[in-house]
């Protein structure tokens, strides 16, 4: 059964389509990327999925359960967790306490207990702490774990948002150009990250517009141009596909 299943899926701007009639399914603890032109709807159809935005047609479902429209905290509870192309991070604090507000979804909000710091907030707070310098030895970053964000190297940001996500334990994590802005040594750096997350169990949706990095860690691949399904398939499926070379390449190749 797949984890996550796109029906018909369409969403219109001021009468433009930016997403069409789009249906896709994800198998569990698979690597299955998105790619496609600038402008081919793959943002949007993360927005669609992760409930930033609200389908106008079609059906999303997580588990065979219906998940449409659903506010993005409550599908995080539901373990599904996303990057964006544009750092989220809080500058001002640490990486590990980056990590950590990362878990928060999971948290006992009891006010009184926080306040008066029972015993068990304070063996929470020390797990919570382990757990994330365990993330960031995952990640590859325990070497910054008590320095301030805003010292950090821009391809150290885009892991350590990676381990923030990591920390709400997610079942599904979309992941939106992690590669963007980062040299050939950083990218190589994200694709042995995706696969090794891949690898622990966790299902990754990936966006991503460097191909040589998509094709050598996808499972599947779904190609979007002008908002349509164009192909999906494997990579070399993808890659020899006359439809998806015209669109990269222009229609006289």
């Amino acid at each position: 059964m797949a984890l996550l299943d796109v029906e018909n899926l369409s969403i219109a701007f001021g009468g433009v389509k930016a997403v069409q009639n789009v249906s896709f399914s994800v198998d569990p603890g698979i690597v299955y990327s998105v790619i496609g032109p600038n402008g081919a709807g793959k943002t949007t159809l993360f927005n669609l999925i992760t409930g930033v935005y609200t389908p106008s047609e079609g059906e999303i479902r997580l588990d065979g359960h219906s998940i449409a429209g659903t506010a993005p905290h409550a599908l995080a509870l539901r373990g599904m967790a996303r990057t964006f192309q544009n750092l989220q991070i809080c500058m001002n604090m640490t990486a590990l306490e980056n990590v950590m507000v990362g878990a928060h979804l999971k948290l006992d909000r009891n006010l009184v207990k926080a306040m008066l710091r029972f015993p068990a907030m304070a063996r929470r707070d020390a797990r919570l702490r382990d757990e994330a310098r365990e993330l960031m030895r995952f990640v590859g970053l325990e070497a910054y774990w008590s320095l301030s964000a805003n010292s950090m190297p821009y391809g150290a940001l885009k892991r350590l948002e990676i381990a923030r996500a990591l920390a709400a334990k997610p079942r599904i994590l979309f992941l939106d150009e992690p590669a963007a802005g980062l040299n050939s040594k950083e990218t190589a750096e994200i694709d042995e990250l995706v696969q090794k997350v891949a690898e622990s169990g966790v299902t990754v949706v990936l966006v991503e517009h460097d191909m040589k990095m998509v094709m050598n860690i996808s499972d599947r691949i779904l190609v979007l141009d002008y908002g349509k399904k164009l192909a999906e398939g494997t990579a070399q499926e993808v890659r020899e596909n006359p439809d998806v070379i015209a669109a990269y390449l222009g229609s006289a190749v």
